[in-house]
């Protein structure tokens, strides 16, 4: 504690700002727990930025530990580019304080003699990422928290390449980070290097999301569409994309549409959680939709509702509506003719049914770690190739290369084309899955996520992950063990043989157990917030389409069976 005290007592100097340091006097006095939660350790860099609760602290998003990071990034970029004048881009989403932290960022980078170039209302992740290559940036910064609780923001840099920032950029720059103190900070703006953008580059994104994402699907005029932002940014994009590509029957959620980082009408904007796109779906049985789409706050992410065989709204899990996406563009690839250079890619805790599709159509497939920053350093590593498109079960997905992140305004599009034209051929965008699962195996995954807040959370998540390693598996359901994956020591070895390989990827705090039928399942802390996630994939083969529901049962009660055994 007296290390946590002394650390919070520098933050009493005059370099603070005078709210700043009466919050800590009053915290020092009346609080020594909430003191230690902010001031314990920093907030790192994860698989998706920064991210925190903000507030003040060394372990909470602020001016002061944002600008740390700032100073650093400029520090670092004017090493890297010595003799160019530095450009950059900063986007900011819906959340409390996002719109003054990002003018925060921009000023601090012009006191540093870069030129920003600052978007003057909120908009989409894709768009940012999009803006860092069209504006001929050297790098990139979203305020964002994604799809976290409304207390948090966050922080995302991206490189030239409009990807997220990765090894060794991601190391250097925190070294960078780490060598400063407080006072180093640059706060004094030179307004006339920012420089406000808006309609221009929206122009320009939507240009290139329609042609990316449309594919002359049929039937546009007979096919409905209910639309949400769940008060994020896609409602700057995905409704003006939507009627560009030629759909005019979408329905905007008005509840939900004007932007709030409090998020009032739902209890989670993820819309991988079904209770937010209730709304929506709701609207969509009363009127008769073929689709919902539902998007989280900084719109990378996207949820998708359709209806099954009973003609009932359901929610499709990330790897269902990633596989949907990519066999219509394998589909749309394969009606022109491959080159031979194509692949789709995905990630190591994503559904094995990605794989099996590309090796159907003769496409490589490419695996990485979680986290779209390393599917976006795949389209630099191999920039000979033709990326198609891939995405994880996050609900993410990404259309070719010209965003280098996860992209719900033109998945969104491609998502609407696929059932469309589905639709106009007498199927749906349910029976093409269904088909698709005939056609390749018929996987199914879970989902299970334990949430630990603070340092004790954080010292459990640790243990779980050291029981789960130390203690391994030997068999689920009945099916033996035989290969583990440990991606700490990059070594997968088969139990039974006693074989090993080395796995080629970096290092990472994953273990994955596989089974003789197939089965996987994959241990990892989350990179953006305080929990332990547990993915689980069964397969099995699916001979026609009319067992479906009874194969569909089936694996239900496998995977509970498993979240049992497993004491999830």
């Amino acid at each position: 504690m007296d290390s946590i005290l002394s650390t919070a007592q520098t933050w009493l100097t005059d370099f603070f700002d005078s709210e700043t340091k009466k919050e800590i006097e009053n915290l020092i006095a009346n609080d020594t727990e909430e003191l230690k939660e902010r001031f314990y350790k920093n907030l790192e860099f994860g698989t998706g930025g920064m991210r925190g609760i903000m507030g003040v602290g060394t372990n909470r998003i602020n001016k002061y530990t944002l600008g740390k990071n700032t100073q650093g990034l400029c520090n670092y970029l004017k090493r890297s580019y010595p003799n160019e004048e530095i450009k950059v881009v900063i986007a900011y989403d819906c959340r409390h304080n996002s719109d003054t932290l990002a003018r925060t960022v921009a000023e601090i980078f012009s006191a540093n003699g870069v030129k920003v170039f600052l978007f003057s209302e909120l908009r989409t992740t894709p768009e940012l990422s999009f803006s860092v290559r069209h504006l001929n940036c050297h790098a990139g910064i979203v305020l964002t928290a994604s799809h976290n609780p409304p207390e948090y923001n966050g922080y995302k840099v991206y490189w030239t390449d409009g990807g997220q920032i990765v090894p060794p950029q991601d190391g250097e720059i925190i070294a960078e980070i780490d060598s400063l103190s407080f006072e180093d900070i640059k706060f004094e703006a030179n307004d006339n290097l920012i420089q406000l953008i808006n309609k221009d580059v929206d122009e320009a994104f939507f240009s290139e999301s329609v042609r990316k994402g449309s594919f002359g699907a049929k039937g546009k005029d007979n096919f409905k569409i209910v639309f949400t932002s769940l008060h994020g940014t896609s409602i700057t994009a995905i409704p003006e994309v939507l009627k560009r590509a030629g759909y005019n029957n979408v329905t905007i959620i008005e509840e939900q549409a004007k932007p709030d980082g409090a998020f009032p009408t739902v209890e989670s904007p993820n819309p991988e959680e079904p209770e937010a796109l209730k709304m929506a779906i709701k609207k969509a049985e009363e009127i008769g939709a073929d689709m919902v789409v539902g998007t989280d706050p900084d719109s990378d992410r996207l949820g998708i509702a359709v209806r099954n065989l009973d003609g009932k709204m359901e929610l499709l899990n990330g790897n269902q509506t990633m596989v949907l996406m990519t066999k219509f563009l394998l589909d749309q690839y394969k009606k022109k003719g491959f080159n031979g250079n194509e692949f789709v890619a995905s990630t190591i805790v994503s559904t094995p049914m990605v794989g099996q599709m590309a090796k159907a159509y003769g496409v490589e497939y490419k695996e990485s770690l979680t986290g779209f920053k390393w599917i976006g350093k795949m389209i630099k590593d191999f920039s000979d190739s033709t990326f198609i498109g891939g995405g994880e079960e996050s609900f993410g997905y990404m259309v070719g290369d010209f965003v280098r992140d996860k992209d719900a305004v033109t998945s969104t599009l491609l998502a609407c084309e696929a059932a469309a034209d589905a639709k106009a051929n007498g199927s749906s965008f349910y029976k093409e899955l269904i088909d698709s699962y005939v056609n390749f195996g018929f996987y199914k995954e879970h989902l299970v996520s334990l949430t630990k807040k603070g340092i004790s959370g954080a010292e459990e998540i640790k243990q779980m992950l050291i029981d789960f390693k130390e203690n391994p598996v030997e068999s689920v359901q009945g099916s033996k063990v035989i290969w583990i994956e440990d991606y700490n020591t990059s070594i997968a070895k088969n139990v039974q043989t006693g074989e090993e390989r080395n796995i080629d990827l970096p290092k990472s705090n994953v273990l994955i157990y596989e089974t003789e039928d197939g089965t996987r399942i994959a241990a990892r802390p989350s990179g953006t917030e305080p929990k332990v996630k547990f993915y689980i994939s069964t397969n099995v083969k699916l001979e026609n389409a009319s067992d479906y529901k009874s194969v569909n049962s089936q694996l239900d009660t496998k995977i509970e069976g498993i979240v049992s055994e497993l004491n999830l």
